[in-house]
């Protein structure tokens, strides 16, 4: 074999071939380092004196479905420059590792289309390798994020495992990355966050979070300059969950076995978007007959279902006005619980209308949510916290599988 085969296949140059050896299903190639090619790997002199050879066996490329071997006898010189003895720089791979930067490049290519167990088996090594490689590859690219440009963020809170084990993520809205992972959730997640923020200098333009009493404080500490906006996912969530509980409380309620016949059965059906009901399972007749029944219910039903005209108007005006008019309406029921949800809507009036100055949510991160329970599902969860934050970092160049 030449030498150019070897610089051109596998990325060795300085190196003469020696011999080709097929032993045990595998292939192995002695290189020696070319005596024209020795200096110090400290100060780069070339007046040198060798003093020996360090062998070493370096895994690179396989030759089809041969795993390919470099021995290689890695010369020890004596500079006369800095009087120290050292093993002369490999050109192909790093000192410390059992494998070539090909071999590298060709790992994080497969980890691409691959998971870390398949793409091991595949190469017929230890899966720890393949971790460590995409690691490293990793810690070089986001150990450090910049957050110089970020303009505008959305925060929230993920569960990532049993025994109500959350981390929070902020997320970069126009570009789609992960910029930020928290330990916990709620505010003291958050504060490794605003040093980094403030080295930055980043501008904050807008940010969008849910309408938690910690993010508010959190955003007014640090980001009082932005605007912030509530998700309206959440607002509605948050309605849906009150008028759940509402049900429940009419039905325990019921005094007539036909108004619990009716009620049961309905929450579902209470939840859905009218669009979305089903007329091969007859739901919009079940939903017509539960709310001809309780005058209540049938109140708090279509208070939600205008909740959602807030957010679909032409201008921020119009909103204002669609907004106050729910709250007026909400007050004059004479329903407790959209007496007391109106309360909390008018004190989150100015974030919730936002979102017509700044139309972002916390949606996004949802979608990053799913991501990351498909990685952690592929991959049968991650021991490594470190490795899991650097993923979960990495996730917005996803394209097409998410491997673990």
């Amino acid at each position: 074999m030449s030498t150019s085969i070897l610089y051109h296949a596998f990325g060795v140059h300085g190196y003469e071939h020696i011999k080709t050896v097929f032993k045990e299903g595998r292939v192995m190639f002695t290189v020696r380092h070319k005596r024209a090619s020795d200096r110090c790997s400290g100060c780069g002199c070339w007046n040198v004196i060798r003093h020996g050879n360090q062998e070493r066996t370096f895994r690179t490329v396989p030759i089809g479905s041969k795993p390919v071997l470099l021995q290689v006898a890695i010369p020890r010189v004596e500079c006369r420059a800095c009087g120290i003895i050292r093993q002369v720089r490999l050109s192909f791979a790093e000192p410390r590792y059992s494998y070539t930067r090909a071999f590298e490049r060709y790992v994080l290519e497969l980890s691409q289309a691959m998971t870390i167990q398949d793409v091991a088996r595949h190469l017929d090594v230890g899966w720890d390798t393949i971790k460590d490689i995409q690691k490293r590859n990793l810690q070089r690219r986001f150990k450090k994020v910049k957050l110089k440009d970020l303009q505008q963020i959305a925060i929230d809170e993920i569960s990532i495992g049993k025994g109500h084990r959350y981390v929070t993520i902020v997320l970069n809205l126009l570009t789609g990355a992960v910029v930020f992972i928290g330990e916990g959730k709620g505010a003291d997640a958050l504060q490794p966050f605003w040093p980094k923020l403030k080295a930055a200098r980043a501008r904050i333009k807008a940010v969008a979070t849910d309408m938690s009493i910690a993010y508010i404080q959190a955003v007014q500490e640090n980001l009082s300059g932005a605007v912030h906006v509530f998700d309206h996912f959440h607002v509605i969530k948050l309605f849906n969950d009150k008028l759940s509980d509402f049900r429940r409380q009419l039905f325990n309620e019921a005094v007539g076995p036909l108004e619990k016949k009716v009620l049961k059965g309905t929450r579902w059906l209470l939840l859905k978007n009218p669009e979305n009901l089903d007329p091969k399972r007859n739901e919009q007749k079940r939903l017509e007959d539960a709310l001809r029944l309780n005058q209540p219910l049938a109140t708090v039903y279509y208070m939600k279902e205008d909740l959602r005209q807030i957010w679909e108007q032409p201008d921020k005006a119009t909103a204002r006005r669609v907004f106050d008019d729910w709250v007026r309406r909400a007050e004059a029921s004479k329903i407790s619980m959209l007496q007391k949800f109106a309360y909390t809507l008018a004190l989150a009036r100015s974030a919730i209308l936002a979102y017509y100055d700044y139309p972002i949510s916390t949606g996004p991160l949802e979608g990053t949510n799913n991501k990351i329970r498909t990685m952690q599902r592929q991959a049968y969860g991650f021991r490594d916290q470190e490795f899991f934050k650097l993923k979960v970092l990495a996730l917005h160049e996803t394209r097409y599988a998410l491997v673990g």
